[in-house]
Parts: structure tokens; sequence; C-alpha cells
């Protein structure tokens, strides 16, 4: 089942295993996502890292909530794809903001946003430079 999700790009969510992973990429998630296959997780990796910084600039810059939210969930799903729980709780935290929340939070949210997806960019520089 995983795999045929995987497959059609549909990403899982963590078990309770995966969370508590001091990885910041789950690399089983990553490798049934990518079938296993190197070259695909490569480029997935790869599409993140630069993925992952428009999605801050959009949210370092959204004039709305909605602007907030949209980029906020494209953050959620690119990191699930590739398992990084942490990145996409992050996001999840920030998309969920609304109101006066959203006004008191938003700064603290995206503090929390650019902490975990550096820590997970770093992990795949170091994955790519041993692959």
């Amino acid at each position: 089942m995983a795999s045929e999700l995987a497959a059609w790009g549909v990403a899982e969510q963590p078990s309770e295993s995966a969370k508590a992973s001091s990885r910041p990429i789950d690399l089983v998630h990553l490798s049934r996502y990518t079938l296993g296959e190197r070259e695909l997780e490569r480029e997935v990796l790869e599409l993140f890292c630069s993925q992952s910084l428009l999605y801050i600039e959009r949210l370092r810059y959204a004039k709305s909530d909605q602007d907030w939210k949209e980029a906020a969930h494209s953050l959620v799903d690119s990191a699930r794809m590739i398992g990084a729980w942490r990145a996409s709780e992050a996001a999840e935290r920030a998309e969920a903001l609304s109101g006066d929340a959203f006004d008191r939070l938003r700064d603290m949210r995206l503090t929390e946003i650019e902490s975990s997806v550096r820590e997970a960019e770093d992990y795949i520089d170091c994955l790519l430079r041993d692959r």
C-alpha cells in the first residue's frame, strides 16, 4: 500500500517511530516514496531544497492569511514527500494560524520553519555528498 501511494505521489503520514527519529529526513519513507531508486531520491531531495526556499520567501512576504496558508500548505506537502517530518509539522503549525494568532505568532512560526528546513537541507547536503 505504501509503495502504491508513493507511486501516485501521495505522502503518507509518519509513524510514531518516524516522528521520534533523530534524523531530519526519514530515509525509510524516502526510499518507499522513490521505490528505492537512488537517482530519483537525489532529484526529490534537490527539488525540496530549491522549493523550500521559495515557500519560505512566500511566507515571509505573505500579504494575507490566505497567501500564508497556501505557502505553508505547499511546504507541508513538499516536506512530507521526502519524510522531513519536523519541517512538515512546523509548516502545519504555521498553516493553522489565523486571526489574532496569525498576527502574534507569525514571526515565531516562520523562525521554526526556517530552522527545521535548514536542518533538513544540511542533512540532505551530507547525504548527497556521500552518494
